[in-house]
């Protein structure tokens, strides 16, 4: 056990609650979801429900593997990095608006010929404009009143990316502006330019809206919540799985409505957490997803550089908004979004990308806390002027 330790602290750097939870969160979706997949395997493999377990686990070992490389990089190195891949993310959202896979109506999937693996160009887009936005606001901390020289390439930037993601998915489109909204505040720029971003981002997602391709699903599923004249189907099983659940669940395996709720290993696995394990397990996950903002907010008031804060604060922030979201929607607090839950849906490259997210948070609390150790005196004094300014 000693041996297992030493090679733990060596190896996994950065906040060690944070690895916890996330190590935790992998295993239950691998468990859920080979029992929410049990119907899909019967449909396509023929029975054959080992195929979703391995094919799952490898996935979210790569989103593990993903982010202890990602950890070991230095944070400061990520700004450069999401410039770059800003500039990929532009084209290829366009790209896929135009010739991308379809799927529910929308071109939001590109697939890798040699591998044929599909992702979508929105997770790259969001990690990217995240990591540029929180690189900008760190810059121009000194002069961040300034409109034309601070705050207008931010604002350009914003609107330009969530308009172009919400042309096939506005969902997504609509929590990275929230996001963004957050690190404009927590970075310091005046309400009145907040403001602004809302009004600019709001004319670029109705434009998405009306020029996308999903723009009548968009107006009514909202309109279906607010009236609740008619629970759509998807909202109805959910319903059901869950207040069938009860305090402790049926148990493992023993979900009802895997066979007839829509994407039970994905956009619904929530319910299926809560029919199997009840409350208690409803009440788990949303504990480790608190959890989980709360470590990467600490990060944020103990970091001794702007750019790393603000680059924990927005990474943390879209994946745990994201799981709220998702939650929300399975227990009848929110529209159907088809939004998954990170670390727990099945999915390919968005567990990688997730895994990617996280391992900056790793390296934002590893890079701070060897400052802190070089040089203690210069850190705290860091850390205190940081609070002053902000």
């Amino acid at each position: 056990m000693e041996n297992i330790k030493i090679w733990f602290d060596r190896n996994l750097k950065g906040d060690p609650i944070i690895w916890g939870i996330v190590i935790i969160l992998s295993v239950i979706s691998i468990v859920v979801v080979y029992s929410a997949t049990g119907s899909l395997a019967y449909k396509y493999t023929g029975g054959n429900t080992e195929k979703y377990l391995i094919d799952h686990s490898m996935m979210v070992l790569a989103g593990l593997l993903v982010m202890w490389v990602a950890h070991k990089i230095p944070y400061k190195t990520y700004g450069l990095i999401g410039r770059f891949l800003l500039l990929v993310s532009i084209p290829l959202l366009l790209f896929t608006f135009l010739f991308g896979s379809t799927v529910n109506e929308a071109n939001r999937w590109i697939t890798i010929p040699v591998i044929n693996k599909a992702f979508q160009p929105s997770d790259i887009a969001k990690l990217a404009l995240i990591a540029t936005l929180a690189s900008l606001l760190a810059r121009k901390q000194k002069n961040i009143d300034d409109f034309r020289n601070a705050f207008l390439p931010m604002i350009v930037v914003i609107g330009l990316v969530s308009g172009l993601i919400g042309l096939a998915n506005m969902s997504t489109a609509v929590l990275l502006l929230s996001t963004c909204l957050l690190l404009l505040f927590i970075g310091r720029v005046p309400m009145k330019y907040i403001m602004m971003v809302v009004l600019v981002g709001g004319l670029f997602l109705t434009t998405s809206v009306f020029l996308g391709q999903r723009g009548g699903t968009f107006f009514s599923r909202i309109e279906k919540f607010m009236s609740g004249d008619e629970i759509p189907f998807q909202a109805e099983q959910s319903f059901i799985a869950i207040s069938t659940g009860g305090i402790t669940g049926k148990g493992p395996g023993k979900s009802e409505q895997r066979n007839t709720l829509p994407h039970p290993y994905s956009d619904f696995i929530y319910a299926i957490i809560i029919e199997e394990y009840g409350m208690v397990g409803g009440a788990t996950v949303l504990f480790l997803y608190l959890a989980l903002l709360f470590r990467g907010m600490r990060i944020v008031a103990s970091s001794t550089k702007p750019f790393g804060g603000l680059l924990s604060a927005g990474l943390s922030f879209a994946l745990v908004l994201q799981a709220m979201v998702n939650m929300a929607v399975a227990v009848g607090l929110g529209p159907i979004t088809g939004l998954p839950l990170p670390l727990l849906s099945m999915g390919g490259t968005s567990l990688v990308f997730t895994g990617f997210s996280l391992g900056i948070i790793l390296s934002v609390s590893r890079g701070d806390h060897q400052e802190q150790l070089d040089s203690p005196s210069e850190g705290s004094n860091k850390v205190r002027k940081t609070f002053q300014t902000a």
